[in-house]
């Protein structure tokens, strides 16, 4: 499971942010994952405390949203949706297809709590 490991690094980047902006704690991290990220996304959910626990990210709330899977083909030029197991371009049904999206994971934002009473989103 190298999701533990990449929940790993996730906090060790979240952290660095938390201490740059003078954050008492992390409450909300946000990714983007594509299906062709490497990565199960549920098993992110149930890595993330593990791996967040004893940090400035203990207890925060991981919220994943997921990337659509689109191409661009080199035959008409449209720009569609495509199935993980099938890069093809939904306009004209060419293989002749470029990746746009979908193997991104992307931190997006860091929800901080700077003070008692105040959240910063970063």
């Amino acid at each position: 499971m190298h999701e533990l490991s990449i929940c790993q690094a996730l906090i060790a980047q979240v952290e660095r942010i938390a201490t740059s902006h003078g954050a008492q704690s992390v409450e909300l991290v946000k990714l983007r994952v594509g299906p062709l990220a490497g990565v199960e996304p549920l098993l992110l959910q149930h890595a993330y405390p593990f791996a967040s626990a004893g940090t400035v990210a203990a207890g925060s709330t991981l919220v994943i949203e997921p990337v659509p899977l689109k191409v661009s083909c080199a035959t008409c030029g449209a720009e569609t949706e495509a199935e993980p197991n099938r890069l093809i371009c939904g306009a004209c049904g060419d293989y002749h297809t470029r990746l746009v999206s979908g193997d991104e994971m992307t931190l997006m934002s860091v929800g901080l709590i700077m003070s008692e009473r105040g959240t910063d989103d970063v």
